[in-house]
């Protein structure tokens, strides 16, 4: 006895430790497998997978049913790890099996997705049958560095007249769509998307936390405009869990990453909306049990928008010239833009389009406040004809702002007052829009010029929409080589200036 050597229960455990890493494995099948240890609300802590990576994808297999749900590795604590569930978590119970998959979580990705509505995960929602996909994308990849992006100098006509006047949005860009409920942010994104008609832009819509009656409403609507055939949905309902509402954005961008580095083309993004994502991921965040910041937001909600829209970029030559243009969506409550998760998207973004209650209550639709809204890229994004109009347009909207609120007061206005409310009153008329019908950059460079030159000074305010109708069909009728002209050369020459006068002239005098 006394010449044995005891080893103590640490000593033991290297020395079994030692011996098994001795020990030949490669030929045995070795899979790790860990045991559910609880399931709430699309959460689920799991206990065994001690080289589980964060993001990593896991297989839930029920054995109620013999199903696999998939999961998504996040918390890595000491002796479990927490994972959410993107599908029906209601099938799983304490004491389920869990396996590592060793793949972060990818989505199907191609062409074979266009025209096509689909969950975050790829799969159809449609009904027109399974998707044939030859490729997988990352849904979390890094965004392109400096070096692989070129300056964003192309335009991406929305067909609204009061944004690519005042508000330009270029291809690359990210413009943040902010503004209360019912306001037309989801409106300004459908009449951008059904504008792309004709310009080979890819466009994924991704609808999140949405009621399924609205997504199909929207589908609807894009098919009616043709624009289906360009364009994929994702649609996170919300009736999904939080977990699929948190990934949709991501999914969707991966989808339209795609053809924006393979292809090369131009693509755009919507995301409609991110205050429900964020919501979707504190409720995540809180069952993990992650210590809750402001607004019981986790600390990281910043880098979960800044580390998607980041993703947006122009790319330039020598990486194929793609690009991914990102319309954010965010819902400010009572008009409050100084809320945690609208300050944090306005300080990601290049811009925003801000839209006011009390303007679209007014009939000013959209209901666009052009002080509050910017784009930080500004004149860069927009042709050189519509530069030429459009230069003192904002100047002559947010004076005319002030003026009326200060006229209301006033008893006598002097004549030049006057005369400003009036063309003011005359703007605003000429950039309300219909929605669902987007308008070409020719015909808003004529609209906007005839306004800005005084055409419309003596047309009653009643009477500015008709009038521009109007004289539209007119210029289309018997001066179609005018419009013609902006579209292809894309600046007013002065000859080219002259003509449009005359045809203004022209059409007033049939009046």
């Amino acid at each position: 006895m006394s010449n044995q050597t005891i080893l103590r229960p640490g000593e033991l455990k290297d020395v079994l430790l030692k011996e098994i890493e001795a020990a030949d494995l490669s030929a045995l099948d070795v899979q790790e497998v860990g045991t559910v240890l609880e399931v709430k609300d699309g959460v689920v802590r799991v206990y065994g997978l001690m080289s589980a990576m964060s993001g990593e994808m896991l297989e839930f297999t029920s054995s109620e049913t013999g199903e696999i749900v998939v999961g998504l590795a996040l918390n890595l604590e000491e002796d479990n790890l927490g994972a959410v569930v993107l599908g029906d978590y209601l099938q799983l119970k304490e004491g389920d099996e869990v396996r590592r998959t060793a793949r972060v979580l990818e989505v199907p990705v191609g062409p074979e997705m266009v025209g096509r509505v689909v969950n975050p995960l790829g799969q159809p929602l449609d009904g027109l049958g399974p998707i044939k996909t030859h490729s997988t994308r990352k849904v979390e990849s890094i965004a392109p560095g400096i070096i692989a992006r070129q300056p964003v100098n192309e335009p991406l006509q929305t067909g609204i007249k009061a944004i690519d006047s005042m508000i330009p949005i270029g291809r690359g860009q990210r413009e943040l769509i902010i503004g209360d409920r019912g306001t037309g942010k989801t409106a300004i994104a459908i009449d951008t998307i059904i504008n792309q008609k004709g310009t080979g832009v890819i466009c994924v819509y991704v609808a999140i936390g949405q009621k399924n009656s609205t997504v199909v409403a929207v589908v609807e609507r894009l098919k009616e405009h043709g624009a289906m055939e360009f364009t994929i949905v994702v649609n996170a309902g919300a009736a999904d869990p939080a977990p699929l509402l948190y990934i949709a954005p991501y999914a969707g961008c991966a989808m339209a990453e795609y053809f924006m580095y393979e292809e090369n083309k131009a693509t755009l993004c919507v995301y409609d909306d991110l205050s429900k994502q964020a919501a979707a991921y504190r409720q995540m965040s809180l069952i993990l049990r992650r210590p809750p910041g402001r607004e019981a937001y986790p600390g990281d909600v910043f880098y979960l928008h800044s580390r998607l829209l980041e993703r947006a970029a122009r790319l330039s030559d020598a990486r194929g010239g793609g690009s991914l243009t990102a319309l954010p969506v965010v819902e400010t409550q009572a008009g409050d833009v100084s809320a945690y998760i609208p300050t944090n998207v306005i300080s990601i973004t290049d811009g925003q389009i801000y839209l006011e209650s009390d303007l679209f209550y007014s009939n000013v639709r959209p209901a666009i406040n052009p002080g509050i809204s910017v784009s930080r890229v500004g004149g860069n994004a927009q042709i050189k004809a519509m530069k030429q109009v459009a230069g003192k347009l904002r100047l002559d909207y947010s004076q005319y702002r002030e003026l009326e609120a200060f006229a209301q007061f006033a008893s006598e206005l002097d004549q030049a007052t006057q005369r400003q409310l009036a063309r003011g009153a005359r703007v605003v008329e000429v950039l309300k829009q219909p929605q669902y019908d987007p308008m070409p950059i020719e015909k808003q460079v004529a609209v906007i010029f005839a306004v800005n030159n005084g055409y419309l000074d003596d047309v009653e305010v009643n009477d500015v929409r008709k009038w521009e109708d109007e004289f539209l069909s007119f210029v289309e009728a018997r001066h179609p080589e005018v419009l013609q002209r902006i579209s292809t050369e894309k600046t007013l020459s002065d000859e080219l200036e002259a003509d449009l006068k005359k045809a203004i002239e022209e059409f007033k005098a049939l009046q």
